[in-house]
């Protein structure tokens, strides 16, 4: 669990850092708030996907969920947030330190360790 929150707040810290950067000159001022909005609504999804991912990773450490929601979480929820909408945000907001490849990799570590911890298996 650790390890996850760990790579979770470096994943956050890299989007907050990747948005703060100065941007290039461009010659269109069309353009430039084409890339503000994209890098603004991209921000906006990656931080509500990190909530809910958050939230998920919570309910699977929690003694008090049962183990057919954590299984739920842990074989639909769960992969489906990462893949559909937190690993998109990511790669448009720090796509020079994360490739989906990697991305993909760090998704099946948590899903193993949980599926260790928990003695769950997905169908």
């Amino acid at each position: 669990m650790l390890k996850i929150k760990i790579v979770l707040v470096i994943c956050l810290t890299l989007g907050l850092a990747a948005c703060q950067k100065p941007n290039e000159e461009i010659s269109s001022a069309e353009a430039a708030t084409t890339q503000n909005n994209t890098a603004s609504s991209a921000q906006i999804a990656f931080t509500q996907s990190d909530e809910k991912i958050g939230y998920y990773l919570d309910q699977l450490d929690a003694p008090n969920i049962s183990i057919d929601d954590k299984t739920k979480i842990l074989c639909q929820d769960y992969p489906n947030e990462y893949k559909k909408h937190y690993m998109p945000a990511m790669l448009q907001l720090a796509s020079q330190d994360y490739t989906q490849e990697k991305m993909l990799n760090d998704l099946q570590i948590s899903i193993d360790y949980y599926r260790e911890k928990l003695n769950i298996r997905c169908t």
